[in-house]
């Protein structure tokens, strides 16, 4: 294996562990109809690397099984990761369009994930969309946007790949 194949693979692992660490420290607010998964920030990486791609989409996947979701839940939500990440990756040329695809495929596509992965939830589909949107905002948008902006001060030094 060449180093820029090592240290691609390494920086999406890295990311996939920072993403469950972040689950794992704050699952009392990372699963539900009322939605507040800080580890979303992270989806602004693909900003900086290409790696964050999988490595967001691997840390939701395992996150979802580490935690037991439903299997409609690891499924469509690691696919809504995989979209967002790719999404943020086309739209790096502008910072402050990064973190939209992760809020409003998240906004779109888990209220449903919700509904019919967790029979009980007695919250509609429509409200949902406004409490899982309003979690990305904060944890997509403020705090991915506060990353982004803080690590790309530095990015010379964390994602130089010599």
């Amino acid at each position: 294996m060449n180093r820029s194949k090592a240290l691609f693979i390494t920086r999406a692992a890295i990311i996939a562990a920072l993403y469950v660490v972040l689950v794992f420290i704050f699952q009392y607010s990372s699963f539900g109809p009322i939605q507040f998964r800080i580890a979303e920030m992270l989806t602004v990486l693909p900003y900086f690397t290409t790696a964050a791609i999988p490595g967001v989409t691997i840390g939701c996947l395992l996150s979802n099984l580490i935690f037991q979701a439903e299997i409609l839940d690891c499924i469509f939500g690691t696919l809504a990761t995989l979209a967002a990440a790719m999404l943020s990756y086309l739209l790096r040329r502008n910072k402050f369009l990064v973190p939209i695809p992760p809020i409003i495929i998240n906004a779109l596509v888990v209220p449903f994930i919700l509904r019919y992965a967790y029979f009980e939830t007695e919250h509609s589909i429509p409200v949902m969309m406004l409490t899982v949107g309003a979690g990305q905002v904060v944890s997509a948008g403020v705090l991915g946007l506060v990353l982004l902006f803080s690590l790309d001060k530095v990015k010379d030094v964390i994602f130089k790949s010599k």
